[in-house]
């Protein structure tokens, strides 16, 4: 498991804190910024992410629901909406971490109570 999966299923799970995982991205360049974001909207595709999730997740992240990838994922199609989000200039790539990491958490979470009760093997979930 690569430094970013670990940071991003630890957060997702409770294990680690928001603010840590922020000022762990921060401190990545842009293209690693850049690559740590797709890899979280791939891991919310694994998960099934919903924009009632990405609302959710809003709720949690700390960003302001007027800022622009917080305007982005409460809307359908939650898909297209992230891939808007990974687009957005380098200086949304915190407030678009906190977001999109925020949403997967609250997807993951849905997912361990729901699919995988009892009886996971996602080694991510059994961190």
């Amino acid at each position: 498991m690569n430094e970013s999966e670990r940071m991003i299923n630890e957060v997702a799970q409770g294990l680690r804190g928001m603010d840590e995982a922020a000022n762990w991205f921060g401190s990545l360049d842009q293209a690693e910024q850049r690559a740590v974001l797709k890899e979280v909207v791939r891991y919310s595709m694994q998960a099934h992410a919903t924009a009632e999730d990405g609302r959710n997740g809003l709720a949690q992240s700390g960003v302001k629901p007027t800022m622009t990838p917080a305007v982005l994922i409460v809307r359908e199609p939650i898909l297209e909406q992230m891939g808007k989000i990974i687009n957005l200039p380098p200086n949304e790539y915190i407030k678009s971490f906190r977001i999109l990491l925020s949403t997967f958490a609250v997807a993951d979470t849905r997912r361990r109570e729901t699919e995988c009760r009892g009886a996971c093997n996602h080694a991510w979930h059994n961190l």
